[in-house]
């Protein structure tokens, strides 16, 4: 089945660099994204209560956005941590783009929103 293009927006009150530290590095993502995180010579190997999967680091811009391709997914197929500032209120947003099965879009956004949730605690971003 097609997976489809999903993206997810949070505000998160933290400085860009803070947040980025959180998204592109073993140390920062084992704090919110899997129980474990292992840096390798392209990616990162994560760990879910004994899951474990692997990916590439695709591309990135330093402080702004991280690629990374699961060994799960298709060749057009990533998951990607977007940092931007909103012009109008100097905010920071995290867009999460992903694909997924279409039927599996909405509890995605909540896995992600738990997930998000979990990250501002460690960033200290709270509303």
């Amino acid at each position: 089945m097609a997976k489809v293009k999903c993206t997810y927006d949070f505000l998160i009150k933290s400085s860009p660099a803070i947040l980025y530290n959180f998204l592109s590095t073993a140390p920062g993502l084992s704090q919110w994204f899997a129980d474990h995180v292992q840096e390798t010579e392209k990616g990162f190997i994560f760990d879910w209560e004994g899951y474990q999967e692997s990916c590439v680091i695709l591309d990135e811009d330093d402080g702004h956005f991280i690629r990374l391709q699961m060994d799960s997914n298709e060749d057009e197929e990533y998951l990607e941590f977007r940092i931007e500032k909103s012009e109008v209120t100097d905010d920071t947003i995290l867009i999460i783009t992903e694909f997924v099965e279409q039927e599996e879009a909405k509890s995605q956004y909540k896995l992600w929103a738990a997930q998000v949730d979990s990250l501002v605690s460690c960033v200290g971003g709270r509303n």
